[in-house]
């Protein structure tokens, strides 16, 4: 009995032994956590595929790499402590290089250059930030949104500031009048609206934002992503993916046609 016993334990150990290594066999070997839904950056197609402009960029950042890369869906505000962890090698999500996130991650150069905006229903009447007065703003948890309407609450005298994991939720609930607005990116907003006409991005709030791969602190990775994104640039790969996800030029003195130097914190 106890020999059945012992051959059966071995014949199970071995067999996690092989399952394990199959699992590390075909494991990626970059995990790139993403906020998916945040449109157009990274979200899902009516079939079902995840696509956006971060996602066709790490995607042609690992090939010039010669790694296979592998998505992980992780809420915005999950992402900064994925990476101080090493729960994943990077992370995209229309991420703003600031310099009190420079303290305790490493940025990868900018690749697109952003603000923030006001997006209301088109019905409300609503014409911008100085109409938002006693009104519920909502938010990304922990976007730059999110920090810019916690700064300047006071100065606008906002309302309630509500906060969401994602665009998708937080329309729903304009939609459904439990927000009066919503400050985010105006890169997802302007796609998002373009063929709602019920909603309306009614403002522009100027922060000078640009966004990049955010990696551990002091993370190697980072210096070799670059090197990639520098090469993208010039060949115009970055531009193009711009025109094909916004339809229209990018610029020519912005970050997604200029090399630039990694961000370092002062």
């Amino acid at each position: 009995m106890k020999t059945l016993t012992l051959i059966k334990s071995t014949i199970l150990s071995a067999l996690l032994a092989t399952a394990g290594f199959a699992s590390s066999a075909i494991a990626a070997d970059l995990t790139v956590g993403a906020n998916i839904g945040n449109v157009p950056w990274e979200f899902q197609d009516a079939s079902g595929k995840t696509v956006g402009f971060e996602i066709d960029l790490v995607t042609e950042i690992g090939k010039r790499l010669g790694k296979s890369v592998e998505f992980v869906n992780i809420p915005f505000s999950g992402l900064f402590s994925a990476v101080q962890s090493g729960r994943i090698n990077m992370a995209v999500s229309s991420i703003t290089i600031t310099e009190k996130r420079l303290e305790s991650v490493t940025f990868a150069q900018p690749y697109y250059d952003s603000d923030q905006s006001l997006t209301v229903l088109a019905s409300s009447g609503i014409s911008g930030v100085p109409a938002m007065e006693g009104k519920v703003v909502g938010v990304d948890t922990g976007s730059t949104g999110d920090m810019w309407a916690t700064t300047n609450t006071a100065k606008y005298k906002l309302g309630e500031i509500r906060k969401f994991e994602g665009l998708s939720p937080a329309m729903l609930d304009l939609a459904a009048g439990r927000i009066d607005g919503y400050i985010s990116d105006i890169p997802a907003l302007q796609y998002y609206v373009k063929d709602k006409p019920e909603l309306k991005v009614v403002e522009r709030i100027t922060t000078g934002e640009k966004y990049s791969v955010m990696f551990n602190k002091g993370d190697p990775l980072a210096t070799e992503v670059n090197a990639v994104i520098s090469t993208l640039k010039k060949e115009g790969f970055v531009a193009k993916l711009h025109e094909t996800w916004f339809g229209a030029k990018a610029e020519d003195t912005t970050s997604s046609v200029m090399v630039m130097d990694m961000p370092s914190a002062k």
